[in-house]
C-alpha cells in the first residue's frame, strides 16, 4: 500500500522522482527504493513527505482512505 500511495501522490502532483527529491532534499536514487519497495520508508521521510503532500502519515501508510490531514493539536501548558 506504502509504495502505491508514494507514487500515487507523486504523480497527483505532476512531479517525477527527481524533481520532487530536489524539492525535498533527499537523493532521487535512495528515493526510488521506497517507491518499488526495495527499503523500508523511515519516520522521518514519511513525516516530512506527509508535510509536504498535505496529507497525514495514516494515509501514506494506508491506515485510512481519508487524504485530509488531521488538525494540529496545540500544546497545553
Amino acid at each position: 500500500m506504502v509504495i502505491k500511495r508514494l507514487k500515487d501522490l507523486r504523480e497527483d502532483n505532476d512531479l517525477s522522482q527527481r524533481e520532487l527529491c530536489e524539492m525535498i532534499k533527499y537523493k532521487q536514487q535512495t528515493y526510488s527504493y521506497y517507491e518499488t519497495g526495495n527499503r523500508t520508508l523511515p519516520y522521518d521521510l514519511l513525516i516530512k513527505l506527509a508535510n509536504f503532500y498535505s496529507t497525514s502519515t495514516d494515509y501514506i501508510l494506508g491506515i485510512t482512505n481519508e487524504k485530509k490531514p488531521y488538525p494540529r493539536c496545540s500544546e497545553k501548558k
